[in-house]
């Protein structure tokens, strides 16, 4: 028999804040977290803005010889997941931890540390090359932190699907828990790629916003006026709890994690299909295992990226899941505020549906001011609304024709 799958705690690391409570009070209230790039000298860059986490010191909740062996996107996973666990009351030392496992998203890894040992590769031989390069780079190390740190010895790996990894980390902790293989997952994603060489590699495929002017008003999706996605780094973590167990320790429940879609483009590398057949099978698969018809769907945490190809094919892709239903149907997209985690979007979006669900509030689409061209549904704009969201999906969109939708529910005992 299948068992039901809960969120007992959170975590959210974002350019907008430290914590899961400030993001989601500064999403609630339409705030901007895209500033100009200061982690490296972007004067001679075409894209000079990010979405940078601010004032960042991982010894806060990392030790510090520790900390010094992780790279960015690992301490910003290890930072969340602390959050998230100590959220949820778990005491991992009093539980089994062969029933307890750590699945974390990841795009790109350790971007940064590689950036910085090819330089010296480069300039100065390989014998200059640090000895954690390689533990420090690759993209498990998040999962593998996680679960040291807790000494939990269930499930652990890392899912790698670009834009859509932190979103399949938690649909496959959702799958191990629900088919008895787990108990407890952390789970979720983290990305740290706003690097002087990513950002080259994203502008010169013309992916990102050149609205250096103007960070505010750069991210803007679905908007007649977008010009690309806005990179941004941070973490979003969830603690994921078979139901019996949560409610025999008093857990407080957030939502009930109820549906696992996944698919493919098979359409193109980095731009997805025009008509969204693959994102229209995702949504199809979550709802059908959810149980649930279009029409009790509330809420749509939008991928709306601000991206040209994107945006309109994510709006025509819902429509035709939804039917007449999404006239009805709220859909915002946190990246206009946040800018795009990459591999740690899915997880950040897991965490924000889930608060949207909690707090019955939908966070608005930030910038989204006329239309753009097949743009047409509900987009929140303006402000943030009120109202009982009973269920809602969470859309995870990856290069490569990478597709997930995750749908969430209201607690019901």
């Amino acid at each position: 028999m299948d068992r039901r799958v809960v969120v007992t705690g959170i975590g959210l690391l974002t350019s907008l804040g430290h914590d899961a409570p400030t993001c989601w009070e500064k999403l609630l209230a339409g705030e901007n977290g895209i500033r100009r790039i200061t982690g490296f000298d972007a004067s001679d860059f075409e894209v000079q803005i990010a979405g940078e986490i601010q004032d960042f010191d991982p010894t806060v909740r990392i030790d510090f010889k520790k900390a010094k062996r992780m790279d960015l996107f690992t301490q910003f996973a290890v930072w969340t997941a602390r959050e998230a666990v100590d959220d949820s009351g778990i005491a991992f030392d009093a539980e089994n931890p062969d029933r307890c496992g750590v699945l974390i998203g990841a795009g790109m890894g350790g971007i940064g540390i590689w950036e910085r040992e090819h330089t010296k590769f480069i300039e100065r031989g390989p014998k200059r090359v640090s000895p954690m390069l390689i533990p420090m780079m690759i993209p498990d190390m998040a999962a593998g932190a996680i679960s040291i740190e807790y000494a939990i010895r269930g499930p652990n790996y890392c899912t790698v699907s670009a834009c859509a990894s932190g979103a399949h980390a938690v649909g496959s902790s959702f799958e191990l828990i629900k088919h008895g293989k787990a108990d407890v997952m952390i789970t979720g994603g983290a990305e740290s790629a706003v690097t002087g060489f990513a950002i080259a590699g994203f502008t010169n495929m013309r992916a990102l916003s050149k609205r250096n002017d103007e960070p505010e008003r750069a991210s803007r999706p679905f908007d007649a006026d977008r010009d690309g996605f806005i990179a941004a780094e941070g973490s979003g973590i969830i603690i994921l709890e078979e139901l019996e167990r949560a409610r025999k320790r008093g857990a407080k429940i957030y939502a009930e994690l109820v549906g696992y879609g996944l698919s493919g483009d098979a359409y193109h590398m980095t731009a997805p299909h025009p008509e969204g057949k693959g994102p229209q099978l995702a949504m199809r698969m979550a709802m059908e295992e959810a149980e649930l018809n279009p029409a009790d769907i509330d809420y749509c945490n939008a991928h709306g990226t601000s991206t040209e190809l994107n945006d309109k094919m994510e709006s025509i892709a819902i429509r035709a899941v939804f039917g007449t239903h999404a006239d009805k149907l709220w859909v915002s997209s946190s990246k206009s505020m946040t800018g795009h985690l990459l591999g740690g979007a899915g997880g950040a979006e897991a965490v924000i549906t889930a608060l949207s669900i909690k707090d019955n509030k939908v966070h608005p689409t930030r910038n989204h001011e006329k239309p753009g061209e097949s743009c047409d549904l509900d987009y929140v704009p303006g402000a943030a609304r009120e109202k009982k969201i009973r269920t809602a999906i969470s859309n995870s969109f990856g290069f490569g024709g990478h597709n997930v939708t995750l749908v969430f529910k209201t607690f019901e005992g």
